[in-house]
């Protein structure tokens, strides 16, 4: 019985070990070369893996060559402490179960780093297993990359409507340009989709997503705008 538990353990141990070294080189690849497609693009397909990334759009556009609009929108509208926490934010962690005991509107408490570690190596759901790996990957890039590099792949990769991964793709489909050239306003309107991508659409606006792009431009000013950004990357 002892000989068994000990081959377990050995077996458990392995795996363990296995799995952080191989969660090391990936990430360690994903921190010089973009990735061709993502594990949460794969898991909502309903094709295998192997699917073509040509059945979806998603195309890579470097931080430098992109207009710094929708990355500072993304800040401003979903994490405006991202350049001063290691990951999680703690103080928004801490409204978010204040207002689960208050009975209030469930809000969302993930940081960029943890949303780009989802959108690249898991998938959507909320279990305590989901969140688990989450947090596990949300170290490791922490760790690994830079605050640069952290929201360049994530503006590559966060889901901006059906089938459509990045802001490059996105703004090719809604504004018919290339990201590069975007503006503060479409910039801010592309940020109200994130919470709800299958949901909402910037080609056909509702009054709250009007209302959301105007109060998101607002605070892209409010915390330094463009020139924060320069100064931060």
């Amino acid at each position: 019985m002892k000989s068994i538990i000990k081959k377990v353990a050995l077996l458990l141990v392995g795996i363990f070990f296995t799995f952080l070294i191989i969660s090391l080189i990936t990430i360690l690849f994903l921190k010089f070369f973009s990735p061709p497609t993502t594990a949460f693009i794969q898991a909502k397909s309903t094709h295998n893996l192997f699917v073509s990334v040509n059945d979806y759009e998603y195309e890579w556009k470097s931080l430098d060559k992109a207009s710094l609009y929708f990355p500072l929108a993304v800040i401003a509208s979903e994490d405006q402490a991202f350049f001063d926490h290691s990951g999680f934010d703690f103080k928004q962690i801490q409204k978010a179960m204040d207002d689960i005991e208050r009975g209030r509107r469930f809000r969302g408490a993930s940081t960029i780093s943890q949303q780009t570690a989802k959108n690249l190596f898991l998938w959507e759901d909320q279990s305590y297993i989901r969140k688990g790996f989450e947090a596990y990957f949300t170290l490791l890039i922490e760790l690994l990359w830079s605050k640069k590099r952290i929201l360049e792949v994530y503006i590559n990769v966060c889901e901006l409507g059906k089938d459509v991964y990045g802001v490059e793709a996105a703004s090719q489909l809604y504004f018919r340009k290339s990201s590069e050239k975007i503006n503060q306003a479409e910039a801010a309107l592309l940020a109200t989709v994130l919470p709800k991508p299958l949901v909402r659409n910037p080609a056909r606006p509702s009054h709250y997503m009007i209302n959301r792009r105007e109060d998101i431009m607002r605070q892209m000013n409010n915390i330094g705008g463009r020139e924060m950004l320069k100064n931060e990357l």
